[in-house]
């Protein structure tokens, strides 16, 4: 999810890194004055199209042309507790 409080839209670009493969960086993302946009990714339509196999290892940069606040969430699908964790960041 990412957090806009201000007054304009935010253009945030995501990089994505990853064990075993080139980086792709700057996926294009917006996110409308004052709301929350979550973006799911395993859902290629919301992060450009990018496909990120399931329980393949990867990292993510955000860089904003305003200040937002990310928070990430992250469940692991491979044991049957479904264990989830989440953090807090922010990029500006």
């Amino acid at each position: 999810m990412i957090l806009n409080c201000g007054d304009v839209e935010a253009r945030v670009m995501m990089d994505v890194y990853f064990e075993d493969r080139e980086p792709v960086l700057g996926v294009k993302l917006a996110v409308p004055a004052r709301r929350v946009k979550c973006f799911r990714m395993d859902h290629p339509g919301e992060i450009g199209g990018l496909e990120i196999k399931r329980l393949e290892q990867y990292a993510l940069r955000f860089r904003s042309d305003v200040e937002v606040i990310v928070q990430y969430g992250r469940m692991d699908v491979s044991q049957p507790n479904l264990a989830y964790i989440g953090m807090i960041g922010r990029a500006g």
